[in-house]
């Protein structure tokens, strides 16, 4: 039951509700700030530039563009936001240059597979031109989208990836265009196919070297650093590489050192070892003779996706700014001691710039929760075990909320067994779970008035909780969470001044048993359920899934056939805000053809089906005319449902 505002609850005891226990509850003002917060009419508020205490009420958008034929779920980024990240890295790290007096420059570049969606990398690449903020090809794909995206004069290009003879030639004769186009060695036997491609094209090549630190990261992406990562050369390959460029002349060319302690490093310790590690390296590098103008110390600047500030995997210990002074001091700390110039400062820093600026908005379907009425009491003629279940019904109490759990599931496990063996009827058998399922109810009110929950009663909280049916494909729009259980905010949108009273887990559209979200942030520990209010008939019930725009965008799958979500960007303006650039979801039919499938044949192969069974008598002539008009629709219409 929800209690609204001011009324009393079943003790007599009054219960209120805010705007404010809910930003605390879902911990907002943590990972959302500065770009998310709660407004005073219960909705979340979306702040596109933090510098204007101007928000957009991102329900009220929702509807506005429901309205513009934009179903959900619905993909909303913000323009604004990306700017302000960019902003807000390169202002960090002029900070700490001028803090530390230090001699080199800062450029930041865009790993482009972080999200390659068109708009997003057009946006990138604008709102980085007062920093000359480059791009970062892990691919040569990404190459040739890099090398299109960056037209203006001094632009700055970083080829990572495994390359072919192709991929590194293209990259060669792009360096006579206005932009510094470097590759990196990830592999010693790249090397070779620079030499083949400089003496085929008459180019030198400007060239970087990937270290493998010893230094690594920390949580699921520590492995990138090491003697076993997947990329980089080991000191004696960089030895191998610098013999090599000597040998040819070639020295000069050697221009970068770059190297990558792994994704969503959580703890500023790592970063700080790396840079002492990869500052003697480079210190090294000019000592052999190499040219060395830049440093890049790849990506792993996390994002806070719980707001605990923390070291735990899905939060971080240290702000941007900490970060931009280790990394500038580590580095210039090296150069000092061994009196070598300072490098330029690369970073790519992608998940840091992409996670905020989207939001994906979606729509509760249905739910499925357990009824909690009252249990009759068994009759004479009832099974003892009915009685049983009853009887640890009625003498549950918070003093005996332990030993009444064991009893319930003693009682259910031997009701269970008694039907498979024949003595227990099905309708017994469903009296003596819902008897179950009371006694689980009652246990968990008695809870809240115990100081002390034994760890194993937090099982009843768990099984008692509701699924929450929603409009949205896991596999498409989250696949980090079934993939490697990555923590996101999920929120309600809107009645965040009402009490959630609903504990519940998320499903999505997809028939597979994984397309669940059972994982929720917490400040202390990850919750297996989500605070949610009760669905009122007739009435939608939005949720957002925040901090998504790094990876998510792009690693989504079709997984029951369910393809992109709709897409808009909305951008804050002096008058309020504007829509553009609107990207339709993928309609079934493009689906149908990414996979071979021929829509206009499986038209005609269904209508030869109907016209069959219309010549049989199986079916009218308006039911067939009903049917291929639906057919033809379906193959038109969004993946989704419309809720």
């Amino acid at each position: 039951m929800c209690y609204p505002r001011g009324l009393m609850d079943g003790n007599g005891e009054t219960r209120s509700w805010s705007a404010k226990k809910s930003a605390k509850l879902y911990q907002i003002e943590g990972w959302g700030e500065p770009y998310f917060r709660i407004n005073s009419r219960g909705r979340v508020e979306v702040r596109p530039d933090p510098t204007q205490d101007r928000g957009i009420d991102l329900y009220e958008l929702t509807q506005q563009l429901g309205e513009r034929g934009l179903d959900l779920p619905l993909l909303i980024r913000f323009p604004n936001i990306l700017q302000d990240r960019i902003r807000l890295l390169n202002q960090c790290f002029e900070n700490a240059i001028r803090e530390y007096d230090y001699d080199g420059k800062y450029r930041g570049v865009f790993p482009i597979k972080v999200n390659q969606q068109r708009h997003l990398v057009e946006e990138i690449v604008e709102s980085g031109r007062p920093w000359r903020f480059g791009l970062e090809a892990g691919s040569k794909p990404e190459l040739l989208i890099a090398l299109a995206a960056m037209e203006d004069e001094d632009g700055f290009i970083i080829c990572n990836g495994y390359k072919d003879l192709a991929y590194i030639e293209t990259a060669l004769v792009a360096q006579r265009f206005d932009n510094t186009v470097v590759v990196v060695l990830e592999r010693i036997e790249e090397l070779e196919l620079v030499f083949r491609a400089a003496d085929k094209l008459g180019i030198r090549p400007r060239l970087g070297v990937r270290s493998k630190l010893s230094s690594k990261g920390m949580g699921r992406w520590a492995d990138s650093a090491g003697d076993r990562a997947k990329f980089g050369l080991t000191m004696s390959e960089i030895v191998h590489v610098v013999d090599e460029l000597e040998r040819r002349d070639m020295l000069d060319c050697l221009e970068l050192l770059h190297f990558h302690i792994g994704s969503q490093v959580s703890s500023i310790i790592p970063v700080k070892n790396a840079m002492r590690e990869a500052g003697q390296i480079y210190v090294e590098l000019m000592k052999m003779g190499c040219k060395m103008r830049f440093l890049d110390v790849g990506g792993g600047l996390a994002v806070d996706y719980d707001g605990s500030k923390t070291d735990f995997r899905g939060s971080m210990n240290y702000d941007l700014q900490e970060y931009a002074y280790d990394v500038v001091s580590g580095i210039q700390e090296a150069c000092e001691k061994a009196k070598v110039a300072a490098p330029t400062i690369v970073s790519e820093s992608g998940r840091s710039i992409a996670a905020y600026q989207s939001v994906l908005v979606f729509d509760a379907l249905g739910v499925d929760h357990v009824d909690f009425d009252d249990p009759d009491e068994p009759g004479p003629k009832d099974h003892r075990i009915l009685d049983e279940l009853y009887e640890t019904w009625k003498g549950i109490q918070p003093k005996n909320v332990q030993e009444s759990w064991h009893d319930a599931q003693q009682a259910l496990e031997e009701a269970r067994s008694l039907f498979k063996f024949g003595y227990l009827g099905i309708r017994e058998l469903a009296r003596a779970e819902h008897l179950f399922w009371s006694c689980c109810e009652k246990i968990r009110k008695c809870m809240k008035r115990v100081k002390y929950v034994p760890e194993e009663l937090h099982k009843v909280e768990e099984l008692m909780g509701a699924i929450y049916y929603c409009n949205f494909s896991l596999f498409q729009s989250a696949p980090d969470i079934w993939a490697m259980d990555h923590l996101f905010p999920f929120m309600p949108i809107h009645r965040l001044d009402e009490e959630p009273t609903v504990r519940a887990r998320l499903a999505d559209l997809t028939c597979d048993s994984d397309g669940i979200v059972d994982h929720f942030i917490d400040v202390e520990e990850v919750q297996h359920s989500l605070d949610l209010h009760p669905v009122e008939p007739g009435q939608p019930y939005l949720l957002g899934m925040f901090l998504g725009g790094a990876y998510q965008e792009i690693l989504g799958d079709l997984h029951n056939l369910f393809g992109d979500t709709n897409a808009v960007h909305v951008r804050l303006e002096d008058y309020g805000y504007s829509v553009a650039n609107v990207i339709k979801g993928d309609a079934i039919d493009e689906v149908l053809r990414y996979l071979q499938y021929d829509p206009e044949e499986m038209v005609e192969r269904v209508r030869k089906q109907a016209e069959r069974a219309l010549n049989q008598g199986r079916m009218t002539l308006p039911q067939l005319r009903t049917f291929m008009r639906h057919y033809e629709e379906s193959l038109r219409g969004y993946t989704y449902l419309k809720g």
